[in-house]
């Protein structure tokens, strides 16, 4: 350094502004020119690629996430991305570096030796520095660094050039920034813009305030992901004795571990230390090379926005990412299948298979029974309208077991076991997205259900058919698009197919099911009728003129009557009376097998009804959300991946609390 750069007279870079290149001797220059080759804008190194993959990735993830969390939970992350998007529209071969830290550090000072000549105002006076003051080392003609310094808010009377061309410092542009303790707030505010925006950072410290715990604490965990494109800088060395120094960069560094900063020793990436004097240039060099090395790479943009998206990433952890690093089951197969049981219960789909069997029982009773009991049966019911009983009541004792009712209770218990099995292991905005969906289509389903069992068989098949092929027709024309031509698919929930219901089948043994009707639950439709009724009902009205020709025969006997036979008016009265329940016994063991085969089905197809309904109301917004979920964190997956792929979803460095 000269004398004339070591003077105290205010410099404030006018002169350096002209092209310093121009001012060199003729092979100087060329050596400036070809010192560091600048790679081209457009071409980009395997880490740019895989931080473009990322920042897009967390794009979609903003996306996908804006209906289900907090607006200001992903404020971060949108800042991270528009600042991407703004330092990717400006040249890489410039670097912004900061120089921070607190009043008296010696910031301005180093400032001006890593400039070669006076560009920032020192001295006693605290707070010096006021405004931030750039000193930039161009990269070459025609390549100027004015869209950072504009990026950076830099005040053209701010903006400095540095007097001592370094081919190494290529392409640097160095920022004295305010104190960051300042007692001024808008000095504080201008340090923390800054260094939100600049892609490397110079922490100084002083023998007196290294172990500031507001500065360690604010500033140096807060950056603690960004060790790599950081240099902390002990100044004032000089007014320490030389093993003193030792000493203190040693605590130094252990204070750095304990605030989460990696240092880069022994090949590790990480923040390099060093001890520096600005006053008397010592360490400046070690300083200037280690700059460099940080400048020429090129990379130093990069890295930062890496580290932005490593530290959101971190943060968006909890909303991503269940307390168990695996991916949550979801709707498995087990809880569609226990939901699909729990409706079945709500709508008594047993209790009604069971009603049927009785039902049909006692049709076969009514058609194959003797008269007598009919008879009774009649004579019951007329008492009972005599003593004034209700029409209604009488009317269900004809009919049998009443319809089945849906058992309101028991659907909302279906669906809570629903949502806690589904949204096991989701984050806990997830898991209340889940729950959301479960109870907005479960306020509809007591209805449907209610509906869907009052319909007869017939019109609920075909009302199902007609839904069928209306999907069938809008899944068409959504393929097709409206050119004919196949369309694009939309987003994550046109990419994915909604889980299979799964199937119902008829149990083994069951009557055909062409068309099937409701049994008690609809009494005016015709229940199929088994041939052999009529014939065991022919036998009974045989028997019962059996009966009624041999009471007649003993009765003429009796009177004096002129009779053909003894015992013959005996034998049928005898086998009338004894034949006819017998074979009323017959018909009703011959009817349990068709019976309980109807019952099954009545169950089956209650059954049906009940999952078809929760399948519509219930499961697919369930499963929609989950899919969404799925999405969302293959991409959160990609974004915190280093290498922004999916195959290394969640890297220790995410899962840490840190």
């Amino acid at each position: 350094m000269t004398a004339e750069h070591q003077g105290n007279g205010w410099d404030d870079g006018l002169i350096a502004r002209r092209a310093l290149i121009d001012d060199v001797p003729t092979g100087r220059a060329t050596e400036l020119a070809t010192a560091v080759p600048a790679p081209a804008h457009g071409a980009e190194a395997p880490e740019d690629r895989a931080l473009q993959i990322r920042l897009g990735a967390l794009r979609e993830l903003i996306g996908l996430s804006r209906a289900r969390l907090d607006a200001g939970a992903l404020t971060d992350a949108g800042k991270v991305i528009d600042e991407a998007a703004a330092r990717h529209r400006l040249p890489r071969t410039y670097t912004t570096v900061a120089i921070a830290g607190a009043t008296g550090s010696g910031k301005s000072t180093l400032f001006n030796a890593m400039a070669g000549a006076n560009l920032s105002e020192t001295g006693v006076r605290r707070p010096t520095t006021a405004n931030a003051v750039a000193c930039s080392w161009p990269a070459g003609k025609g390549r100027g660094g004015d869209g950072l310094l504009e990026r950076l808010a830099i005040p053209v009377r701010a903006r400095r050039r540095a007097h001592v061309p370094d081919p190494a410092l290529r392409g640097l542009i160095l920022l004295d920034l305010p104190d960051h303790d300042s007692i001024a707030p808008d000095h504080r505010e201008q340090v923390d813009r800054l260094l939100g925006l600049v892609d490397a950072v110079i922490w100084v410290v002083d023998p007196e305030k290294y172990a500031d715990a507001l500065f360690h604490e604010r500033y140096l965990r807060a950056f603690a992901g960004h060790a790599e494109v950081s240099i902390v800088v002990l100044n004032q060395a000089d007014r320490l004795p030389g093993e003193a120094v030792d000493a203190v960069l040693d605590d130094l560094r252990r204070l750095l571990d304990e605030s989460g900063v990696a240092l880069g020793e022994h090949g590790e990436p990480g923040a390099a230390v060093l001890a520096v004097s600005a006053l008397t240039g010592q360490g400046v060099p070690e300083l200037r090379q280690l700059v460099g090395e940080l400048v020429g790479g090129r990379s130093a943009a990069a890295k930062r926005l890496t580290a932005d998206v490593d530290g959101v990433t971190r943060r968006l952890r909890p909303l991503y990412v269940g307390e168990e690093a695996e991916s949550p089951a979801g709707l498995t197969q087990r809880t569609r299948e226990d939901f699909e049981e729990r409706l079945a219960q709500a709508v008594g789909a047993q209790a009604a298979g069971q009603a049927a069997e009785r039902g049909w029982l006692r049709r076969a009773d009514r058609a194959c029974g003797t008269p007598w009991a009919q008879l009774a049966r009649r004579m019951a019911f007329r008492q009972a309208q005599r003593r004034g009983e209700p029409p209604a009541l009488l009317a269900r004792r004809l009919a049998g077991d009443p319809a089945p009712a849906v058992s309101r209770p028991g659907l909302e218990q279906a669906v809570r076991e629903l949502a806690e099995d589904a949204s096991r292991g989701l984050p806990l905005p997830w898991s209340t997205a889940v729950h959301d969906a479960a109870w907005r289509g479960a306020q509809g389903l007591p209805r449907a259900l209610e509906s869907s069992l009052a319909r007869p068989p017939e019109q609920a098949d075909s009302d199902k058919s007609t839904r069928r092929q209306k999907q069938e027709k809008e899944e068409g024309k959504e393929k097709t698009g409206k050119s004919g031509k196949p369309d694009r698919p939309r987003r994550w929930f046109a990419r994915h197919r909604q889980p299979e219901l799964t199937v119902l089948k008829p149990p083994p043994g069951t009557l055909p099911a062409a068309p099937l009707p409701t049994g008690p639950a609809n009494p005016a439709l015709q229940l199929p009728r088994p041939g052999w009724w009529s014939v065991a009902a022919f036998g009974q009205a045989l028997l019962l003129a059996a009966q009624l020709l041999g009471v007649s025969w003993l009765l003429a006997a009796l009177v004096g009557l002129p009779v053909a036979g003894r015992w013959l008016p005996l034998v049928l009265l005898l086998g009338g009376s004894v034949g006819g329940p017998l074979l009323a016994w017959i018909c009703r063991f011959a009817a349990r097998g068709p019976a309980h085969s109807w019952g099954r089905k009545e169950e089956w197809r209650l059954r049906r009804l009940a999952a078809d309904a929760g399948q519509s109301h219930v499961l697919e917004p369930v499963a929609a959300e989950l899919m969404r979920y799925r999405e969302v964190r293959e991409q959160y997956a990609i974004a915190a991946s280093p290498t922004g792929s999916a195959e290394d979803p969640i890297p220790p460095a995410v899962l840490s609390e840190g």
